[in-house]
């Protein structure tokens, strides 16, 4: 067996070159989404990276291995598309909050994820995927002369086999360009004009749906998922269980103080190994560039071409959309599930998905 998630004096860190690239492959996506969220709604950039910054030091020094700590994607592709408040977005994030800890606490994580299949995981995320590929596409539309720029700067990164950071370069292309037509900005201090708003929240329906559907890919996706990687890569026993319960505790600690949802993923987990991450001393190094990207790069957020921001999110949609196909377990179920998510909205994708996926298990079609 592995290790257990504990602070301890043999906890290993390493301040490599490794490690650091590592750092960067945990960032690729979080980095373009957070900063999609600070352009779209009224959440400040530098509260939501300082959080971010935080949590990569705390997780990464308990459980002693590079893990994750990423946007739930769900929920940001839910208020992207304006299918949701700001106020029921952070509300979700708090009830889902509860939740983690309670199934983290009884050990149910695992027998949720009985009902909520390979399937239906997978079709959830290709459906996040499509209604972020569709908010891209009309985001791009605002300046297609500045969103051909982006893509051709895409297209050239991928043409030299980076994919995996094609996101992120176009990320800091955009910040150039808002550089060039308002300056660049100076260090700021933290904006608390975010804090505290999920205060005014109510209880709604589009709030209920949006924690299950983010709920949905969390189970699979962020605690399952990523309990197996961390054997696999790390050689370390930590469960489902106790991701649930992490999750759980900063997402309940940081909303009300201007946090994004957050999770652990297992495509953080991956990109960190894959650019050679082994220690925990990736997450110091993230957990640091996020602070300083928080205090030095807010300022250009309110600048920030929508256009260029509109082939982001179409490269993560792309992205997205890759994972649920490859590690699909059902076609024509994810497929389906993804369609409907997109029609009509990821709430009735999840729920049918959710049925047909037990339907198809008892006369085992699955």
């Amino acid at each position: 067996m592995g290790k257990m998630p504990l602070i301890d004096g043999d906890i290993d860190l390493r301040f490599t070159q490794n490690e650091i690239t590592g750092a960067i492959g945990d960032s690729v996506t979080v980095l373009p989404l957070v900063v999609a969220v600070a352009i779209l709604t009224d959440l400040s950039l530098t509260m939501m990276l300082l959080w971010f910054g935080i949590f990569q030091i705390v997780w990464g020094l308990y459980y002693g291995v590079p893990i994750s700590v990423e946007p739930m994607k769900a929920l940001a592709a839910l208020i992207l598309a304006g299918t949701i408040t700001t106020e029921e977005f952070l509300l979700a994030g708090l009830l889902l909050g509860g939740i983690l800890i309670v199934m983290g606490k009884t050990g149910t994580l695992a027998r949720v994820g009985e009902y909520i299949g390979n399937p239906v995981v997978r079709g959830i995320q290709l459906g996040v995927g499509l209604v972020l590929l569709e908010t891209g596409l009309q985001l791009s539309a605002a300046d297609v002369q500045l969103a051909v720029i982006a893509a051709g700067v895409a297209v050239g990164i991928i043409a030299l086999g980076y994919w995996n950071l094609t996101a992120i370069i176009v990320l800091l292309f955009g910040g150039i360009v808002a550089g060039y037509q308002v300056g660049f900005s100076t260090p700021t201090s933290p904006d608390f004009s975010g804090l505290f708003l999920v205060s005014g929240a109510s209880l709604t329906f589009s709030t209920l749906e949006a924690t299950a559907i983010q709920l949905a890919m969390t189970v699979g996706n962020a605690a399952l998922a990523a309990s197996v990687l961390l054997y696999d890569y790390f050689d370390r026993n930590i469960s489902a269980d106790d991701l649930s319960h992490s999750m759980g505790v900063m997402n309940l600690t940081a909303i009300p103080f201007g946090a994004l949802p957050m999770c652990h993923g297992s495509g953080g987990i991956a990109g960190k190994y894959a650019f050679g991450a082994r220690t925990a001393g990736a997450n110091i190094f993230l957990g640091i560039g996020y602070v300083l990207v928080a205090l030095l790069g807010a300022g250009l957020v309110a600048a920030y071409p929508l256009a260029m921001l509109g082939v982001i999110l179409v490269l993560i949609a792309a992205q997205l959309g890759k994972t649920s196909i490859q590690k699909a377990q059902n076609y024509p179920l994810v497929i389906g599930i993804g369609a409907i998510g997109v029609l009509i909205n990821l709430g009735a994708a999840f729920v049918l998905g959710t049925l047909a996926y037990l339907i198809f298990q008892r006369y085992k079609c699955v």
